[in-house]
């Protein structure tokens, strides 16, 4: 469903990336791991065109979308729970999902106010009027509500409480299992690993090491020379 290709981007005169390649297929769990400042969250931007990559390819369905605006990424089947979850603050919990909504697919209102029941209890809330984790589960019902295929998440479960942490792996874990291909950035390995097919490693701006859960899990060398601080 995604492929990159060589993917160059950085800020300014300051290259970040430097060939990165990665890929998913339809109903897959893939994660990127690496330390803080290795280039994750710059992959996600030059993946959805937040920053202008400056070489390599972005294929979704093989059409080359290197280039596409946000937009028409989103309209291609991706979906973005962003870094630091920024929901909108004037509006409801419920304005904000129908603020993304797509007609006619697998998520609805009824189906996210499932999956979080707290955000049903919270509808006539405003965002600012929520805990961390409450806006987490609206930045990702919010995604939902586009209907993507893929759905990627930058930092899923960064500054929550332990119990708040489950409850967001246990909705990650539903997501897959009906069949949305998932990204997923987060520092816990134990809990990716549970979910994920397989882990790309990324350490400054290159991929170094790519597997499944159960080969980053009998390769402790791994985590100790690319993840752990």
């Amino acid at each position: 469903m995604l492929r990159v290709e060589g993917l160059h981007a950085g800020y300014g005169a300051s290259q970040i990336l430097f060939g990165i390649d990665l890929q998913i297929s339809e109903g897959e769990a893939v994660t990127l791991l690496g330390r803080n400042g290795m280039g994750k969250t710059t992959t996600i931007k030059a993946l959805f065109g937040l920053i202008p990559s400056t070489g390599g390819r972005v294929l979704v369905d093989g059409a080359d979308l290197t280039h596409a605006a946000p937009h028409v990424l989103a309209q291609s089947g991706l979906g973005l729970v962003p870094e630091g979850r920024q929901v909108f603050p004037t509006l409801t919990v419920e304005e904000n999902l129908r603020a993304t909504a797509r007609p006619g697919g697998h998520w609805n209102l009824a189906r996210i106010y499932d999956l979080f029941p707290r955000l049903h209890e919270r509808r006539r809330n405003m965002g600012t009027q929520l805990s961390g984790g409450e806006q987490q589960m609206l930045a990702i019902g919010r995604a939902l509500m586009t209907n993507p295929r893929l759905i990627v998440l930058d930092e899923a479960t960064e500054g929550l409480a332990p119990l708040i942490r489950a409850d967001i792996w246990a909705c990650l874990r539903r997501i897959k299992d009906e069949g949305h291909a998932i990204l997923v950035i987060d520092k816990n390995v134990d809990a990716l690993s549970a979910l994920a097919d397989r882990h790309i490693v990324i350490e400054k701006g290159r991929v170094v090491w790519q597997g499944s859960s159960a080969q980053l899990m009998a390769n402790p060398d791994v985590k100790d020379r690319f993840l752990h601080v």
